[in-house]
């Protein structure tokens, strides 16, 4: 196998004290029983995970924090990336319905490491796959005032949603053309049925329609708790195949599949899921549209 750099444009390194959901009691997540990652995950832990898999940079992803510490948590990973060099870009948080969301944005750009914005959106019928109080908040007037305004500062977005909200996603990216958009989880296929890959497949291919829609292939192995190529292959082979390898790029979601596989397994099936590209476009895959993205 043909050795090539590679950015984990998903990974997050926590703090227990601020993660109440982690520190409480359990409740029940799209992830399944997470007892064993009910502790902090530390930068030094993160890259002693990915020691031997070619992993040059990282993107952090935030990891919601109390309501109101958005900044406090972006202030935190910055420190962290100015005490260790890693991680080398921050997805931080905002509230874009909020009256004062334009302030927030102004001051999270400020810090050298954000490089976007993600706010869950996703909404399921299950309620342990739901994160959004309905499927629909992307279609408010004041959250997309908010959401424009990432524009300003060059900011992303990342979007995270399910199949069944893919074709509003579609209609929010066509009217707001100047955000670029990076889907999360390659669309978060969690019905694996013939009507749920269809349902999946039209939605991937409206947001594919749209050239400022990218995608992290991401999280993968989250409604099989398991790290398995059968599962992760045919979701990367076909959304290469709509996006383009140009506008795909790869993430751990660490530590959260720690739940299940170790590093080095995650990432030697994900490059073997992507064996089949030609060496032009896994490069693209696990390192340039990452760093394209994510100015890295």
């Amino acid at each position: 196998m043909k050795s090539v750099s590679a950015i984990d444009a998903h990974h997050h390194i926590w703090r227990l004290n601020d993660l109440p959901w982690l520190s409480g009691p359990q409740v029940p997540r799209i992830f399944g029983p997470y007892q064993p990652i009910c502790r902090d995950y530390p930068i030094d832990e993160f890259r002693g995970d990915i020691a031997g898999c070619d992993i040059v940079k990282s993107v952090y992803v935030q990891t919601n924090w109390p309501a109101g510490r958005s900044y406090d948590e972006a202030r935190w990973v910055q420190s962290v990336a100015d005490a260790t060099g890693w991680p080398h870009g921050n997805v931080a948080h905002a509230d874009l319905a909020d009256p004062d969301a334009g302030s927030l944005i102004e001051r999270l750009a400020g810090l050298p490491a954000t490089r976007g914005i993600r706010q869950q959106l996703h909404w399921h019928e299950n309620p342990q796959y739901r994160f959004a109080p309905r499927p629909d908040v992307m279609n408010d007037e004041d959250w997309r005032r908010g959401l424009a305004g990432l524009a300003d500062h060059g900011l992303l977005f990342e979007l995270q949603i399910f199949a069944s909200q893919m074709q509003d996603g579609a209609r929010l990216a066509r009217a707001l053309p100047d955000i670029v958009f990076v889907l999360e989880h390659a669309g978060m296929l969690e019905d694996t049925s013939p009507r749920g890959w269809q349902l999946w497949r039209e939605g991937m291919m409206a947001l594919a329609d749209c050239p400022n829609v990218n995608v992290k292939l991401s999280g993968l192995g989250t409604f099989v708790h398991a790290c398995r190529e059968d599962v992760m292959g045919p979701i990367v082979k076909e959304t290469v195949a709509l996006f383009g390898a140009d506008r795909c790029c790869y993430g751990s979601n660490f530590p959260i599949e720690k739940l299940w596989t170790d590093y080095r397994t995650l990432y030697l099936t994900f490059r073997s899921a992507i064996a089949h590209l030609s060496d032009r476009d896994q490069a693209a895959v696990l390192h340039d549209t990452a760093a394209r993205l994510y100015r890295l």
